[in-house]
């Protein structure tokens, strides 16, 4: 099964893979060059060579035939064969002798005006036929051609080389939208070169630091208004705290009680988002029991919770997982329908040895297009944004972020019926 899948992943990477077609492409090159530069090359030299030296040649077989004899003598055919690298086939009357028991296929590789050209009739009937010994070469071409070879991939490699080296601006830029992409800007894209590469990645260094300022900024004037914020609402707690309990003053009181505290709450997470989300969130770890917290935490919730015996110990930032479980409780019995309570669930996921903390409702779910906007800041499901839903969109964001600063993630799925969402806490690191 590897190795019919094997062709199919090397062909799918070879498609997806600029620095081999780049190789490929130079290679077929090469080879169409050389095999149209020696078949014109033979063409043109081959017929216009051949008819210069036929004249010559002719007397030269002439001379040849002449110095063996006639009638043909044995020994001067044998002296010329080893002097020359060539055959000779004596047929006739008297005489019949080869100068090698068995034809040399090398030499018989003439045409038939080719073959008249060597072959010459003596006065006493007897006919005399030369051809080109190559049997001291035979193995030379062999030689050539495994040289050649190594030459080709030799060229080949050294080619493969300068594209990777060329192309290797390519890796730094993919490596550092890659790391833009995921919100850490430092270290810039390295600009190896004054070429074209060498002027995207600046120009993609320029762009990221625009955007790092702009987000910077964003979160300086997000920061300082929260900041801003808490004093007055501060002020509007106690205003109201002093307003009458009973009678009509006793209701206004109660909901502008309930309006401060939604902004001192909104205020607060829009703070902990931050703090959370510039990547340098600082996490006061210390080993917990996750099992024991969910008890803990839901002990008088009416929450089901469902603990795995084979769950770790964790080294957590106790007061983001406490944060993290109070948002989703919150938003399991804000979006429960009035149905069943949450169940809460933890367990050990088996391929990966993961810590899966989960927590699900039994309402009526989400559109299935919603799923990969839950986290997101400010989104909402219900675009009334009524009141009666409650929240402002924070609470999953908070979620996500609290997971992702520990190294994990948030998933989402309809369990049918109700939500379910997954904290995914990556495996603890064996102790040494």
């Amino acid at each position: 099964m590897r190795e019919t899948q094997w062709p199919r992943r090397a062909h799918r990477h070879w498609r997806h893979s600029l620095r081999a077609r780049l190789v490929t492409l130079f290679v077929l090159l090469a080879v169409l060059i050389t095999a149209v530069f020696l078949t014109g090359m033979q063409s043109a030299l081959g017929v216009g060579w051949r008819d210069a030296v036929r004249p010559l040649l002719s007397d030269y077989v002439d001379r040849l035939v002449a110095e063996i004899g006639s009638p043909p003598s044995v020994p001067r055919a044998e002296a010329l064969a080893r002097r020359l690298p060539l055959t000779v086939a004596i047929t006739g009357p008297d005489v019949n002798w080869r100068s090698h028991p068995e034809p040399d296929d090398a030499g018989q590789r003439w045409t038939d005006r080719d073959a008249a050209l060597l072959s010459r009739v003596t006065a006493d009937g007897h006919r005399v036929t030369l051809g080109l010994s190559v049997r001291p070469w035979h193995d030379r071409p062999r030689r050539v051609g495994w040289i050649t070879l190594g030459i080709v991939l030799v060229f080949t490699a050294a080619a493969y080389a300068a594209v990777r080296r060329l192309l290797r601006p390519l890796d730094d830029i993919r490596a550092g939208a890659k790391r833009f992409g995921s919100g850490h800007f430092a270290p810039a894209i390295p600009v190896r070169r004054r070429d074209e590469l060498g002027e995207l990645a600046q120009e993609i260094n320029q762009m990221a630091a625009s955007l790092h300022q702009m987000l910077e900024g964003k979160r300086t004037l997000l920061l300082a208004i929260s900041h801003e914020l808490r004093t007055p609402i501060t002020r509007a707690r106690l205003n109201a705290e002093l307003l009458p309990e009973d009678g009509e003053p006793g209701a206004r009181r109660a909901a502008l009680l309930q309006d401060v505290q939604e902004m001192a709450d909104l205020v607060s997470d829009l703070l902990e988002s931050e703090r959370l989300g510039d990547g340098h969130a600082v996490l006061h770890r210390e080993q917990t029991d996750l099992g024991a917290l969910l008890r803990e935490m839901t002990a008088d919730a009416g929450v089901e919770v469902q603990v795995a015996p084979d769950v770790p110990s964790m080294a957590v930032d106790r007061t983001r997982i406490r944060l993290l479980v109070r948002n989703l409780l919150d938003n399991a019995r804000r979006h429960g329908a009035g149905g069943p309570p949450p169940v809460v669930t933890l367990a050990s996921d088996a391929p990966s040895g993961d810590v899966v903390l989960a927590v699900r409702d039994f309402g009526p779910g989400v559109e299935p297009a919603a799923l990969s906007q839950l986290a997101e800041p400010f989104y909402r499901t219900d675009t009334a944004r009524q009141r009666a839903t409650g929240g402002v969109g924070l609470g999953l964001h908070l979620c996500r972020l609290v997971a992702q600063a520990h190294g994990g993630r948030l998933e989402f799925r309809n369990a049918q019926p109700g939500l379910e969402v997954r904290a995914v806490l990556p495996r603890p690191a064996p102790a040494r």
